[in-house]
């Protein structure tokens, strides 16, 4: 595959007609020194001669998060500080090749400068949420590569990578085992991925085929037990599979903001019986595994 061809017709996203007034948000910021704290929020502090909160508006959906810059608290959907910290004491990324695969606004890839990795890269290929790294890094000034691209593109990359952060994104591939075939080719040879996913509870090696939808999201194909998911690695060509962490999703972690438009987590949730989608299915669970790609 052609990346850099591809690149260069991805680059062409950035002017589209409702992208182009987002990038003006970010030509007329104002250049300087500030100082940047780097934690559950990551803070921008010092002077700044501007409104920062009514170019941050223009930039919205927020989805991750929380960052303050200067004066304004940018109260993000998630509160990914609450992912982050569950997963944090179950890496070490120094001196490592990383990177985040559906990355967002890069807040995750922001977080893990303070292992000091060798390489830290971002994946996504949203041209609002590449503007939105873009905003951010312009005060953060981070060496952070964000590029626009998928999953898919990872085994072509022009360096395999010793870890690969994969948050929220297999439950919306029809293909489950194709896409973690994909991670495993984009890997060093003892390589790790960091996964998560949705799940359901069970002892069997089995999976939920939501009809039409799950928690109101269309594109959510597979459910599947932690057995089911196990072997899916494991037919993937994954050596090891470990289960990090399992979490249920609930109201403090996602939530509707001013820095958001549309619905959220409670409106996905039956009003009677917060423990089911208004589908009737088993509200978001999470379940967060280390994959080996060679333990030899």
């Amino acid at each position: 595959m052609d990346l850099e061809n591809l690149r260069k017709e991805r680059q062409k996203w950035m002017t589209w007609k409702n992208i182009v007034p987002l990038r003006k948000e970010i030509d007329n910021l104002a250049c300087g020194d500030w100082h940047v704290e780097i934690g559950d929020t990551i803070k921008i502090s010092g002077e700044y001669p501007h409104n920062i909160k009514e170019s941050a508006k223009v930039l919205m959906p927020w989805r991750k998060g929380p960052f303050e810059l200067f004066d304004t608290f940018i109260d993000t959907e998630w509160q990914s500080n609450i992912k982050y910290n569950l997963l944090r004491p179950h890496f070490n990324l120094k001196d490592k090749r990383v990177v985040d695969i559906g990355c967002n606004n890069g807040y995750y890839l922001f977080r893990m400068q303070e292992d000091k990795p060798k390489s830290l890269v971002g994946f996504d290929p949203s041209p609002l949420y590449k503007t939105q790294f873009d905003f951010i890094n312009h005060f953060v000034k981070s060496e952070i590569v964000y590029e626009l691209l998928g999953v898919e593109h990872v085994e072509f990359y022009e360096e395999k990578f010793d870890t690969i952060f994969c948050l929220g994104v297999l439950y919306h591939r029809s293909d489950p085992v194709a896409m973690l075939k994909q991670l495993f080719k984009g890997l060093d040879k003892k390589g790790e991925v960091i996964l998560d996913t949705f799940y359901i509870e069970g002892d069997g090696e089995m999976c939920l085929c939501p009809k039409s939808s799950y928690s109101k999201i269309p594109n959510i194909y597979f459910v599947p037990t932690i057995g089911a998911l196990k072997n899916w690695c494991l037919r993937a060509g994954f050596s090891s599979f470990e289960v990090l962490e399992t979490s249920v999703t609930e109201v403090n972690e996602q939530r509707k903001t001013e820095w958001i438009e549309g619905q959220s987590l409670e409106d996905f949730l039956d009003p009677d019986d917060s423990s089911k989608t208004v589908e009737g299915y088993p509200a978001p669970a999470r379940v967060y595994v280390r994959l080996i790609k060679d333990k030899k």
